[in-house]
């Protein structure tokens, strides 16, 4: 059986991942703001510090895999905290991470979005996440909306994964990264009930092509998988679990 560690694993998919996890007999180190093994707030430097050092004090011998998971909505204010969160805590835990999974050459899977191609590698926001400025991210996306903070959150983490993927290969890790769709989770629900951004969703929801929303069981199944020695030659990916979303908006785009 394996161990891993996880960020965000209290709710939504990270919830679900981690239970499957442990029914399948794993071990599952999980660090959240609110309930975990580690108690870390990871849009500090300080909770990514923790976050890194509990898990490696947990698991010295190594991870099979490392999952950040944790993220804020596109109605999290402020807008900072979106990319404090998506992206600088998840660079931070994974490169901090890097070396206990390679000691079991495993895999690192981030959850990306299927929003993220919706947003151009050209944006302001975006380039100063991937330059790995974090102040100058924060004060971009301040002049941002909530859109463009989460969407482009998500853009700069899977290009910034795409980016390692040689490199973490070469140390005996595979990097990976899952973009779910609409999905039913506690942050969903925040954004439903938002008033500028609530009917959008409905209106996004209503033209999946598959029909609804995927629960966090469709994601972590995905993930399980892409966690599994079954996907052992999978680098570089990004998984669209949407109901055909993806498909349905860049037909032409793979």
């Amino acid at each position: 059986m394996g161990i891993y560690a996880m960020t965000g694993g209290a709710t939504g998919i990270g919830g679900e991942l981690r239970k499957q996890l442990v029914e399948a007999g794993h071990q599952v180190i999980s660090v959240d703001i609110k309930e975990g093994d580690i108690i870390a707030d990871l849009s500090t430097a300080e909770g990514r510090q923790a976050a890194v050092a509990g898990v490696t004090e947990r698991a010295p011998d190594g991870l099979d895999g490392f999952i950040a998971c944790a993220g804020l909505p596109p109605v999290a204010r402020p807008l900072s905290l979106i990319a404090q969160v998506n992206y600088f805590a998840a660079v931070k835990t994974i490169e901090g991470l890097k070396d206990l999974v390679a000691k079991r050459r495993g895999t690192v899977l981030i959850v990306a979005s299927n929003s993220a191609p919706m947003m151009p590698a050209e944006n302001a926001f975006v380039e100063a996440c991937l330059s790995g400025d974090e102040a100058a991210a924060c004060a971009a996306v301040e002049q941002a909306d909530g859109h463009t903070a989460y969407a482009g959150s998500k853009r700069a983490i899977t290009m910034w994964m795409r980016r390692n993927v040689v490199a973490y290969a070469k140390a005996g890790v595979r990097l990976n990264a899952v973009a779910p769709g609409i999905t039913q989770t506690p942050l969903t629900d925040q954004v439903f009930a938002d008033e500028q951004l609530g009917q959008t969703m409905r209106d996004f929801q209503a033209s999946v092509p598959w029909g609804g929303m995927a629960s966090p069981a469709h994601i972590a199944n995905v993930m399980r998988f892409m966690l599994s020695p079954e996907a052992d030659f999978v680098c570089g990916s990004v998984f669209f679990v949407d109901g055909g979303s993806d498909a349905m908006l860049r037909p032409d785009a793979f």
